[in-house]
C-alpha cells in the first residue's frame, strides 16, 4: 500500500501537493489542516486518514481525533499532530510509545522533516514537515512511502518547492 503523509497545511492546498498524492493508495495528514478546502481537496483525490492539530477550529476536530490508532499494510500506526521527537516528547507520548509499541509513529506540529529509527520502543517515528505556507520552514516537504508485510519501504522526501516562492516563478532550492 501506497502512503502520501502531509502535516501542517494551515489551510494551504495546491495542485503540486495534490500532484505528488495522486499515485497513492491513502493520504494520512498529521494535523493542523487549517480548512476543509485541504481535506476535501486531497479526499477527492485519495481516501484519507486525518487528525486535527492545534491551530483546527471546532468543526474540524469535531471530524478528525486528536489520535487515530490504526493498521496498514501489517504496520501498527499511531498519528498524532504534537508528538515531540525522540529524547524530547509531548506530555504522555512516551508512555503512550512503550504501551501500544507501533511499528510506526506520526506526528507534526514541529514542522521538521524526520525520519528515524527508534529502538525505545521498537518503532518508526515520522514526521513530514509541513506542506503549508505559514511557519518557519523554508522548504515544503511531504514524504511517500509503501507500507508492505509489516515494513515501511522505499521511503521518499518530496520537496515542494520554497514557501515563499510566488505561483508560476521557478523554485531554486539552494
Amino acid at each position: 500500500m501506497r502512503i502520501g503523509l502531509l502535516s501542517d497545511t494551515h489551510g494551504y492546498i495546491d495542485d503540486r501537493i495534490l500532484h505528488h498524492l495522486s499515485p497513492c493508495d491513502e493520504v494520512w495528514h498529521a494535523g493542523d489542516i487549517g480548512t476543509f478546502g485541504v481535506t476535501d481537496a486531497i479526499a477527492s483525490v485519495r481516501p484519507l486518514v486525518a487528525v486535527h492539530g492545534n491551530i483546527d477550529d471546532q468543526l474540524i476536530r469535531r471530524d478528525f481525533p486528536e489520535h487515530q490508532h490504526f493498521e496498514r499494510g501489517g504496520c501498527r500506526i499511531w498519528m498524532t499532530h504534537i508528538g515531540g521527537r525522540p529524547g524530547r516528547y509531548a506530555k504522555g507520548i512516551r508512555t503512550g510509545l512503550m504501551e501500544h509499541r507501533p511499528d510506526v509513529f506520526v506526528c507534526g506540529h514541529s514542522h521538521l522533516l524526520l525520519v528515524q529509527s527508534v529502538k525505545a520502543w521498537g518503532g518508526l517515528h515520522l514526521n513530514p514537515g509541513a506542506a503549508g505556507m505559514q511557519g518557519f520552514h523554508r522548504v515544503r516537504t511531504l514524504l511517500r512511502f509503501t507500507l508492505e508485510n509489516g515494513r515501511l519501504l522505499d521511503p521518499e522526501v518530496i520537496e515542494l518547492g520554497r514557501k515563499n516562492a510566488k505561483r508560476g516563478e521557478p523554485q531554486k532550492l539552494s
